[in-house]
């Protein structure tokens, strides 16, 4: 990222700035900001094509070439349309709801390194920082629902709170597994040691880097983090908080304009904060799926976004293919099926480690 830092300074005419000057900072903080919104537009209009092709439609076409600047102008759309706040709604609350989710859906991409070292702060508790950023999301979401002073939204905020709380569980126990194998808290560390272990390294062809990602070892746990993910999100088929057959909008029912532009741009960047995490943690990160020309020429950024983008098809799929649960079934799921699940996959990756040895660094085991 330094080439960034650098062909800014130039533009403006300042004097090349370090990574630890805070204009250095203010300089990442616009180039991830800008950079990930730009990337969250293009998904969205994606999201919409994909469904439009399950369903043999065109999809948006109209608003530049095959629909690109869709998502601008829907952008704009809502940036003029007028806010309209309830009589009976608590309007600091009504406003700060929306806010609150955005801000803490993009804070939760300060930590996740979308190259070796490219993070805007690469702590050593990353995966806790991201635990607690999912986790406090559904303040949002309960405070916009309680704020709008109707049932509906009220309904749509409990139900979410209810299967976001019950699904962190599944996806700690999921996180709890890989940091088993790599004894690191660290985004850097899990993705690096999925380079240096792994089946490729075990049968002596280390250039079959996919073969070393923990997607192959830990594959029942890497489809409970996709699962689990789409109820963390209020994804289709689990989108019981905004379910439009029973509760119209759900927690969003009363909002408009800009409010719920900010709804719903923390909701998609939610997904891709789950999407870049299945990424780190499952397929090796930045890291080509084959360590050999050309695959090594093209950049890791590009990987790391090109492996995003394919986590997020699937979550596409799933909204286009798979219907809506009944939210009983939904909360059975995870507690009698997921919850078991994991903690036996923990138990018996954790003997496997003390048996065997095997782990990244000497790791946990």
């Amino acid at each position: 990222m330094d080439f960034i830092i650098a062909a800014l300074d130039y533009l403006l005419g300042i004097p090349l700035l370090g990574w630890g000057t805070q204009i250095g900072f203010v300089y990442k903080a616009l180039a991830l900001l800008v950079g990930l919104l730009l990337f969250t537009a293009f998904i969205l209009l994606g999201d919409r094509k994909i469904w439009a092709a399950v369903q043999l439609r065109r999809g948006p076409n109209v608003v530049g070439p095959f629909g690109l600047l869709q998502s601008f102008a829907d952008l704009l759309k809502f940036a003029l349309k007028e806010a309209i706040i309830p009589a009976g709604a608590d309007k600091v609350l009504f406003l700060a709801a929306p806010l609150i989710t955005a801000t803490l859906a993009l804070g939760g991409w300060a930590v996740v390194p979308v190259d070796n070292g490219w993070a805007m702060a690469n702590i050593n508790v990353g995966i806790l920082y991201l635990l607690a950023i999912s986790s406090l999301g559904v303040y949002g979401v309960i405070i916009g629902g309680w704020a709008s002073n109707s049932k509906y939204p009220f309904f749509g905020s409990i139900r979410a709170a209810a299967q976001m709380v019950s699904y962190e569980v599944s996806i700690g126990l999921v996180i709890i597994t890989v940091l088993l194998c790599v004894g690191s808290l660290n985004l850097n560390d899990i993705v690096v040691a999925q380079s240096e272990m792994g089946l490729a390294h075990s049968l002596g062809v280390p250039w079959l880097s996919f073969l070393n990602w923990f997607w192959l070892p830990l594959f029942p746990m890497f489809v409970v983090f996709y699962i689990s993910a789409l109820a963390e999100t209020n994804r289709p088929p689990f989108d019981f908080a905004e379910g439009e057959s029973e509760l119209v909008a759900g927690f969003m029912t009363e909002y408009s304009s800009t409010p719920y532009l900010l709804f719903m741009l923390g909701e998609y960047i939610s997904i891709l904060l789950m999407c870049a995490m299945a990424t780190i943690l499952f397929l090796g990160g930045w890291a080509s799926p084959i360590d050999l020309p050309p695959f090594t020429w093209i950049p890791g950024i590009i990987w790391f976004f090109i492996k995003v983008s394919m986590m997020f098809f699937f979550i596409a799929m799933a909204k286009a293919m798979v219907p809506r649960y009944r939210y009983d079934q939904l909360m059975r799921i995870g507690w009698k099926l997921f919850l078991p699940l994991s903690l036996i996959m923990v138990v018996i990756v954790a003997f496997v480690l003390q048996l065997t040895g095997w782990g990244w660094n000497g790791g946990l085991a």
